[in-house]
């Protein structure tokens, strides 16, 4: 229900995407949810919302992680639309690449 959330967010003055946010393993853990609907016209946006919603523990936890968009891989700058999905995906095992490939958050 795209529609009813973007009203939500409308209430506060944002009439802009609201994207669905998919955490996975420890960034779910740190957020205390698997999945949420953020604001922001890009990918970077959308992360910024959920780190200034779950705090220092998330974003920890963001910069050894991978993001994907919509199943493929996603920069920072990546327009969103109320449609899209964006996941934080952390490492399994081995080694680590970071968010948007950077070995770090990309911001």
């Amino acid at each position: 229900m795209p529609g009813i959330v973007q009203a939500i967010f409308a209430m506060d003055g944002y009439c802009g995407p609201v994207a669905k946010l998919r955490l996975f393993a420890s960034a779910r853990e740190a957020a205390g949810t698997a999945h949420d609907r953020l604001p922001g016209d890009t990918v970077r946006e959308v992360l910024d919302a959920a780190v200034a919603k779950y705090g220092s523990d998330f974003e920890g936890v963001l910069t050894f992680c991978t993001v994907w968009c919509n199943g493929e891989g996603a920069q920072p700058d990546d327009p969103l639309s109320d449609a899209d999905e964006v996941a934080v995906l952390p490492p399994v095992s081995g080694g680590w690449i970071g968010v948007f490939g950077t070995g770090g958050t990309g911001r």
